[in-house]
């Protein structure tokens, strides 16, 4: 069952890093497919948005369909869909081409990051520690490559699906041949359930019930992405515009965020097993809010890329593990949790952008990015939210639940 474990973790921890870089490579060229398809710029905004709204119903839906497939055969064939609907964003001629090819990357997208999820989720209860924010880190790493990747197809003035057919022609075999070993483990029987069959449909149909737990959770993921798409979207526009650098300094922020993201989460799943989930995430909203700080009131370039720097190390903790947190906090129906959850990413990156967007008209953008500063502070209200319940994982005395272990899609 090691062994399982092991392929189980490596391959979707493959799955996230795809993901990443699947997901960069069309964000990062996003005016290249406005100037294809001739989108007007008051057009885009509804193709922008139609993604994570797409997104959110993909995402409802698995909580439906993972009561009669397995997550690891929804991500199975989810991240194919992902993958050729990016291809065909960069391959088509007409505007009804993109608008069908962007449609299916979002219902598809919902989907995989609803399953991705469930499985890691699952995979952190069999392992009895936590590897949560290990696959977030895949994830980040895949980010940097694709938007590597995506500068290259710009420099070079490569045609869209010149860029994207090697990376597709490359990820969707290997994901297809790593879905062998996706492991699925069943979730924990809730307290006084007969079987775990039997908790999952339980917590599913305590849909009030559920809800009422979850939302402080939902909130701290809305915020954390309302942060993550104020950095994305504005980094290079507040650092150009109110700081005062060149254009070419003002593309570092978003790349030092991504790599130190990275490195957060790469260390952070040590922090989680020595100091526990709650004092991580309260380190991380700190720092965070901290960065959002040193953002609004840098004088200069160089101290505004520092707030950037510090930003990134302190939300990076906070998305993976608002998802452990909603497996810990719901065992019998952690698919359904966090699928729900899953939800409030995409409302989080959609009120984001256009939050700062019309405060820093309005007001200012120093202080708009105040707003995502105190909206992030509230995760310190909801902290305990992260604790592990009594005999669960989370802190930093885990042992593994080998009944928890589940079977490989592979059979295994």
């Amino acid at each position: 069952m090691t062994d399982v474990l092991r392929r189980g973790r490596a391959s979707l921890a493959f799955s996230f890093f795809t993901q990443g870089a699947t997901f960069a490579l069309l964000v990062t060229r996003i005016p290249a497919i406005q100037d294809r398809y001739g989108i007007s710029d008051a057009l885009l905004p509804v193709f922008l948005a139609a993604v994570p709204i797409l997104a959110g119903v993909g995402s409802v839906s698995t909580e439906q369909l993972v009561k009669r497939i397995r997550p690891s055969r929804l991500l199975r064939w989810s991240q194919p869909v992902v993958l050729l609907a990016l291809l065909g964003a960069g391959a088509g001629d007409r505007m009804a081409e993109v608008a069908v090819a962007l449609g299916a990357f979002g219902l598809a997208v919902g989907a995989l990051d609803a399953s991705m999820n469930m499985l890691g989720v699952s995979l952190q209860r069999s392992y009895g520690r936590s590897i949560m924010l290990s696959f977030h880190a895949a994830y980040s790493l895949g980010g940097i490559l694709g938007a590597s990747l995506a500068w290259v197809g710009a420099h070079w003035h490569l045609a869209l699906w010149v860029s994207y057919l090697p990376v597709v022609a490359v990820l969707l075999p290997a994901t297809l041949v790593g879905s062998r070993w996706y492991v699925d483990g069943d979730p924990a029987p809730a307290a006084g359930d007969p079987s775990p069959v039997e908790g999952r449909a339980a917590g599913q149909g305590g849909g009030g019930v559920v809800f009422k737990l979850l939302l402080p959770l939902c909130l701290v993921m809305t915020f954390a992405y309302i942060g993550d798409s104020t950095v994305s979207n504005w980094s290079a526009k507040y650092l150009k515009d109110v700081l005062g650098s060149s254009e070419q300094l003002a593309t570092v922020p978003y790349n030092v965020y991504m790599v130190t993201t990275l490195v957060g989460r790469a260390i952070g799943d040590l922090g989680v097993r020595r100091f526990g989930a709650v004092t991580v995430v309260r380190l991380g909203t700190l720092v965070a809010a901290g960065g959002f700080a040193v953002v609004a009131s840098a004088p200069g370039a160089w101290v505004g890329m520092l707030g950037f720097t510090l930003l990134g190390l302190g939300l990076c903790v906070l998305v993976p593990q608002t998802f452990a947190a909603a497996g810990r906090l719901f065992p019998g129906a952690s698919d359904a949790a966090v699928a729900r959850l899953n939800i409030f990413n995409y409302v989080g990156f959609l009120i984001g952008s256009p939050l700062v967007g019309a405060l820093g008209d309005a007001w200012s953008y120093r202080g708009a990015m105040l707003v995502p500063m105190v909206l992030v502070l509230v995760t310190l209200v909801y902290a305990r939210s992260f604790a592990a319940a009594p005999g669960g994982y989370g802190g930093g005395h885990e042992r593994p639940r080998t009944a928890d272990v589940g079977r490989g899609s592979n059979g295994l």
